[in-house]
């Protein structure tokens, strides 16, 4: 009987072990309301001079610990305000006050961005939590100097998620901060939703900050960003890919040929329409495309890569310019699809040879060597800065095949 007694006893005290961890999972815990939530985040470089007095020796002293010699950059945050977020559908729409912004902008100069980061910790109040930031963007001239600080910040960072977006900024990109567009109350958000939507559409394809950074890493792959403008009505246009060699941007498209690196990664859904005119502008229509599919082969010839790139794309009528152009003779239509497939394979051409003059393989075509090819790549290639220089000399044989499917419910 007592040694029963005593098993339950010990028992019971295994169990009080065990349970007693999970009694203090809010030991340290950090209320909403004592955090500053950091939903965007915007860099650009520091031209003037008096910017030196805005800096504090929060993280550095002029006189025995020096700060890098490195030229200035601005970070302004957008800060969460407590309470005027929209929770639902009815609370959305653009404010038209001061009472009702939901956000607050603030702006700091720092050295790095840790640094920056320091300055805008010290003025204030509440720690800054990078959990819900959704939106970084980058002003093109510090792009062009090179992304190597922002990259290893907020990679290092574990709140940052992956899932949020990195864009480059036509002119300021602190202007994207103080953005009031009429579609939503928060101006990252309406970013965010643009990016969001725009993959949805086929107008851009996925390229979170956590892709960016896995084909940053890649030897055989170059990264690329959505390069966008900000609009006279606080509206957003995705001006094109700005695209990249290492961490420096090289180059910028136009925004119909995001539609040519679609095509030639064959991703759908397909967002674009061209026009395509036969003859002369009697001719015109508009044709829009609905589906892709690409397949992509490498050979070595001469010790160069040679690919061999073929894409199939199916095309709907959406209108044409003329009464007089008539769609119920099959000879018609076949004339339009060898027209865009002319058409389109100058245009993917030429989207790979502007590429291939900066040295920036978006499309990943080093990969494909590495994985077909190991010995080759071993022997010739072996690293990024190899499969860069190597990229240009490449040849390619692209082969289109357009299909008119629908001309729509109007046939005559």
């Amino acid at each position: 009987m007592r040694r029963k007694k005593w098993i339950r006893t010990v028992n019971l005290f295994c169990c009080l072990c065990i349970i007693t961890p999970m009694l203090t999972g809010c030991w340290d815990r950090l209320e909403i309301e004592e955090r500053a939530v950091v939903l965007g985040v915007s860099i650009d470089s520091v031209k003037s001079d008096h910017s030196q007095e805005e800096e504090g020796e929060v993280s550095h002293l002029n006189n025995s610990i020096p700060a890098p010699n490195k030229s200035l950059i601005r970070v302004a945050v957008q800060i969460a305000l407590p309470g005027r977020i929209p929770l639902g559908p009815g609370e959305s729409g653009g404010g038209n006050g001061p009472a009702e912004k939901t956000v607050w902008v603030i702006d700091v100069v720092g050295h790095s961005i840790d640094d920056a980061f320091m300055n805008l910790q010290q003025q204030v109040s509440s720690r800054l939590f990078f959990g819900h930031l959704r939106v970084i963007v980058v002003s093109e001239s510090v792009a062009k100097k090179g992304l190597e600080n922002i990259n290893d910040y907020f990679r290092r960072n574990p709140e940052v998620r992956r899932m949020a977006w990195m864009m480059i900024s036509k002119g300021r990109a602190i202007r994207f901060m103080d953005a009031t567009p009429k579609l939503e109350r928060v101006p990252t958000l309406y970013l965010m939703s643009t990016l969001d939507e725009g993959s949805r559409m086929g107008k851009f394809p996925k390229d979170y900050i956590g892709i960016f950074w896995s084909n940053l890493s890649k030897k055989g792959q170059e990264g690329f960003l959505p390069y966008v403008e900000l609009k006279k009505e606080q509206n957003i246009e995705i001006k094109g890919l700005a695209y990249f060699r290492g961490d420096h941007l090289v180059g910028i498209t136009k925004p119909l040929e995001i539609a040519g690196y679609l095509g030639i990664k064959g991703v759908n859904p397909a967002g674009y329409r061209v026009f395509i005119q036969p003859g002369d502008a009697s001719t015109a229509i508009m044709t829009n495309t609905t589906h892709r599919k690409a397949t992509t082969k490498v050979q070595i010839k001469d010790n160069v890569p040679h690919f061999t790139i073929t894409i199939s794309v199916e095309l709907n009528i959406e209108e044409k310019l003329s009464e007089n152009i008539q769609f119920n003779n099959p000879a018609i239509l076949k004339q339009y699809e060898k027209k865009q497939e002319e058409v389109s394979l100058k245009f993917y051409t030429d989207i790979i040879k502007k590429t291939q003059e900066k040295g920036s393989d978006i499309f990943g075509f080093g990969e494909y060597v590495r994985g077909k090819k190991p010995s080759f790549w071993n022997k010739n290639v072996k690293s990024a800065e190899g499969w860069q220089k190597m990229y240009k000399d490449s040849t390619f044989d692209i082969k289109v095949s357009m299909k008119l499917r629908r001309i729509g419910m109007k046939a005559k």
